[in-house]
C-alpha cells in the first residue's frame, strides 16, 4: 500500500516567501510490518549480500554475552502482536504472560568474550531506484546497506556503532541466504522488525532555529498571533462572556480541542517525523550542531534518520491518509520499535566523498 502525507495545513512559502531559500526535498520510508525479499528495500530484511563477503561483526571490546537473548526479543514481539490480533483491548492471556515473564535480561552466553567477535545485525537495505534522496553514492552505487552492532557502548561516547556498506546492485551474483546475527543484544530496541518500506518524497524546510533571524522572527510573530486570537476568543476574565460554570467549561474543552489542531512552524510546516532519507535535522533538544567531514571538512547532512516513531502528538499532521483509520496502533505508529539515544539518530555522510566516515547525532 503507498503512503500519502496529507497537505501541509497552511502553504509555508506562501505565507513566508524567504522559506523558498530554505527547501529540500526527504523521502519518508514509512516502514511498515512485511516480509520483504533480499532484493527489496526494507528495514531488517533479508540483505542482496554475495555470498562469498564476509559478513561485518563488531570487534570494539564491550560486553558481548549479556543482555537479551535476540530470540526471546522476537517471541516476545510475536506474542504480543498475536495477542493485539486476537482482540486490540484484550492483551496477552495468562500463559502467554508467563512466558513473557520469563523472558528477562542475563548472562545468556558467557562463551562470548568481550572482545569476541560478533555480527552485527541488519539494520535497512535502501535501492536509489525506490528512494528519490538517496543519491551520491560512491561510484555508481545504487544500494545502500546499513548495519549496526546492538549494543549502545561504543566509543567516548558510548553510542551505537553503525557500519554502511554502499553496492552496485547488479554486481551481486549468488545471495546469502541465511545472515549471521549475534545470540545476545544489550537493548531489545536496538532491535528493528522485519517491515517493507512505502517511500515518499516531501517537501521539508530548514529547522526553525537555523533559519535567518529576520525569518525566524516572522514566523514567531505569526504563531504568537494565533495564541493571542485564541486568548482573545476564550477570556476568562469577563464573567460576561459566560452565564453559567458549564458553559464556561465547555468554551475552555473548544479552547483546548483549538490548541491540539493548532498549526506551528516546528510540528507542522518543517521536517517530516520518522524513518527517512535526506531533508533536514531537527535540534528540538539541543542546539544546533555543525557537523562537517573529519577528512575534508564539507558539511554532513544526514542521510538517514532513524526515529523512535512515525509521528508524535506534535506532528500529527504527517499521519498519511492511509494510516488515519487505524489509530490507536502501535504497530503503525512504532513500526519498527527502535528507540536509539533519546529517540532520534542520524547518519551524516559527506557529500563530496561518500567513501569518507560518516558521523552520527542524536536527539
Amino acid at each position: 500500500m503507498t503512503r500519502t502525507t496529507p497537505p501541509r495545513p497552511v502553504d509555508a512559502e506562501a505565507m513566508f516567501p524567504a522559506l523558498a531559500d530554505y527547501r529540500h526535498t526527504s523521502t519518508r520510508l514509512h516502514p511498515r510490518h512485511g516480509s520483504p525479499k533480499a532484493d527489496d528495500s526494507s528495514v531488517a530484511g533479508p540483505f542482496l549480500w554475495p555470498v562469498d563477503e564476509p559478513w561485518p561483526v563488531c570487534t570494539a571490546v564491550h560486553p558481548k554475552g549479556r543482555g537479551h537473548l535476540l530470540s526471546d526479543v522476537r517471541l516476545q514481539r510475536r506474542i504480543l502482536d498475536e495477542a493485539w490480533h486476537r482482540d486490540p483491548g484484550s492483551g496477552p492471556t495468562d500463559a502467554e504472560r508467563e512466558v513473557l515473564d520469563a523472558l528477562q535480561p542475563g548472562t545468556h552466553a558467557p562463551q562470548i568474550g568481550d572482545a569476541d567477535p560478533i555480527p552485527l545485525l541488519a539494520a535497512a537495505q535502501l535501492f536509489a531506484r525506490d528512494i528519490p534522496d538517496l543519491t551520491g553514492g560512491p561510484d555508481g552505487c545504487d544500494l545502500l546497506q546499513v548495519l549496526w552492532c546492538p549494543f549502545e557502548a561504543h566509543g567516548p561516547d558510548r553510542t551505537i556503532d553503525v557500519v554502511l556498506k554502499w553496492r552496485r546492485s547488479q554486481d551481486v551474483g549468488e545471495v546469502l541466504a541465511v545472515v549471521p546475527e549475534p545470540v545476545v543484544v544489550g537493548r531489545a530496541e536496538c532491535v528493528p522488525n522485519t517491515c517493507e518500506l512505502h517511500p515518499e518524497q516531501v517537501v521539508e524546510h530548514e529547522y526553525e532555529g537555523l533559519l535567518d533571524e529576520d525569518l525566524q522572527e516572522v514566523i514567531e510573530v505569526w504563531e504568537v498571533g494565533d495564541d493571542e486570537e485564541d486568548d482573545d476568543a476564550f477570556d476568562s476574565s469577563a464573567p460576561s462572556n459566560f452565564d453559567t460554570y458549564e458553559e464556561y467549561e465547555a468554551a475552555m474543552a473548544a479552547a483546548r480541542a483549538d490548541e491540539d489542531d493548532e498549526v506551528t512552524y516546528r510540528g507542522d510546516l518543517s521536517i517530516a517525523p520518522g524513518w527517512k532519507v535526506g531533508g533536514f535535522a531537527s535540534w528540538h533538544l539541543t542546539d544546533p550542531a555543525h557537523i562537517a567531514c573529519g577528512v575534508c571538512g564539507t558539511p554532513m547532512p544526514p542521510l538517514l534518520t532513524v526515529a523512535v516513531s512515525e509521528w508524535d502528538g506534535t506532528s500529527e499532521s504527517w499521519i498519511p491518509l492511509e494510516d488515519q483509520d487505524s489509530l490507536p496502533d502501535s504497530r503503525i505508529s512504532d513500526p519498527t520499535a527502535v528507540y536509539l539515544g533519546r529517540g532520534l539518530m542520524r547518519v551524516h555522510t559527506c557529500p563530496a566523498t561518500p567513501t569518507h566516515p560518516h558521523q552520527l547525532s542524536f536527539q
